[in-house]
């Protein structure tokens, strides 16, 4: 039961008092009508002020309800709000974290593509570093051997040297003196084909060995020595400085070959 309805249910109990009062007066004692005149505007007086208070309850009952209309309006509506900001904000950090997403993407892209880059151009410097290295070795290798064949070369005219050098150096020694302008021409030869002092000294030692040796072998070709012989013999030892016991050594050999030709 609303509180209009308590309201409406005192005001009628209130007149139901009152009508009862004016039966009991009129069937008693004769009383002045008076009282009943102001019990009369008493309870008019209570039932405009029940209605008024009705009515009051009633607009603050309507009041209430559309302030609760208008803060149940609000919260739907700031409700609403936070809805739509909440799906705002979902919709902005959705879009960052695809922009996020993409961005980070195009950063993978982009260093895997200047990785790839890198690669390309550490395997181009390679390649090049070992062309470089591999053309280095051919050079070397090039360079080497044209050093060998110059080597080859220089040892092969060394040698044609020495050869042509020891057949002049026979020939000036054949009669055991050296004139001066044999002399000359040994120099020249010995500086054109790069003749050492040491392989010239060694050149000079053979050759009159080997000179000194034939002499002994054509003197006893006859089987003995002549004076002629003997003394041409110790005029080319003391040139050539050939001690007495290489002197009996080779003269042993060659004695000793000849027999051996003749057996």
């Amino acid at each position: 039961m609303s509180e209009i309805d308590e309201q409406r249910q005192k005001v009628e109990e209130l007149k139901r008092k009152i009508l009862e009062q004016k039966k009991k007066s009129t069937t008693g004692s004769a009383t002045p009508a008076a009282p009943v005149q102001d019990e009369q505007k008493v309870a008019e007086e209570l039932s405009r002020k029940a209605a008024e208070e009705t009515q009051r309850r009633a607009a603050e009952e309507a009041q209430r309800r559309a302030e609760e209309a208008a803060r149940q309006k609000a919260e739907e509506e700031s409700l609403r709000k936070a809805e739509e900001e909440a799906r705002q904000k979902a919709e902005e950090a959705m879009k960052h974290a695809e922009l996020e997403a993409r961005k980070k993407a195009e950063d993978e892209a982009r260093r895997m593509a200047e990785e790839l880059e890198r690669k390309k151009k550490d395997e181009a410097a390679r390649r090049k570093a070992e062309e470089v290295e591999r053309k280095k070795r051919e050079e070397e290798e090039r360079r080497k051997l044209e050093a060998q064949m110059a080597d080859q070369t220089r040892q092969q005219k060394k040698m044609m040297g020495l050869q042509v050098f020891a057949q002049v150096l026979k020939i000036a020694w054949s009669d055991a003196e050296m004139g001066k302008e044999e002399e000359a021409i040994l120099k020249v030869l010995q500086e054109t084909f790069g003749i050492t002092a040491d392989e010239h000294a060694g050149l000079v030692q053979e050759i009159q060995l080997e000179l000194y040796l034939e002499a002994i072998a054509n003197g006893w070709k006859d089987g003995h020595i002549t004076p002629e012989d003997s003394e041409r013999l110790d005029v080319m030892r003391e040139k050539f400085k050939i001690s007495g016991d290489e002197h009996l050594r080779m003269e042993k050999q060659v004695r000793s070959e000849i027999l051996r030709q003749r057996a």
